[in-house]
């Protein structure tokens, strides 16, 4: 327990963050897992300081997929958040969820969009939407802060009851887009 602030382990994050956190809790959404993100920090700190979820650190997406996919048919509700660079790692593994015909529910913040430096953020940030379409995952989008919550419980319920594989993909505007200083 955090000494200096008790109700610490308890506190959503603010802004769209925070409408992510609260929506996952209130859905029963246990097992969170991810691939570290500055975009997902947030989200990512409140859930390994809430003692009713698990926080699942991944070296690779793909390990993501299977993850969900097994927490669901272990009775439990879990999530992956990842990057869209990692997308194009996940193709093969959603093959899993598509034939398994559970829920799945990721939440990918997008690079190579507005902004972006890196011009290796492009072609996957381009083509994270229609990866996802092709493997049989639904997409929903936040472009605005306000977007998030809404977009969040329509994938939470088109996941899990619905049963339906959905991304709901952040757009760079609502991370912003990173600066690197040599």
């Amino acid at each position: 327990m955090n000494a200096l602030h008790p109700q610490a382990l308890h506190a959503s994050p603010a802004g769209w963050p925070g409408d992510i956190f609260s929506a996952l809790k209130a859905a029963r959404v246990r097992q969170v897992a991810y691939v570290p993100d500055g975009g997902h920090a947030e989200l990512i700190r409140a859930v390994h300081a809430d003692p009713a979820m698990i926080a699942i650190p991944l070296t690779t997406e793909e390990e993501g997929v299977a993850l969900v996919s097994g927490a669901w048919l272990g009775g439990d509700r879990a999530c992956l958040l990842m990057q869209s660079s990692g997308v194009g790692n996940c193709i093969n593994m959603l093959s899993l969820v598509r034939n398994m015909g559970g829920p799945f529910l990721t939440f990918v913040t997008m690079r190579g969009e507005w902004g972006e430096f890196n011009p290796w953020q492009v072609p996957m940030g381009t083509g994270t939407p229609e990866a996802f379409r092709l493997m049989g995952v639904h997409v929903l989008r936040a472009d605005r802060p306000e977007e998030v919550g809404p977009a969040t419980a329509a994938g939470i319920r088109m996941a899990y009851e619905g049963g339906s594989a959905v991304a709901v993909l952040l757009a760079q505007q609502l991370i912003g887009a990173k600066v690197f200083v040599k």
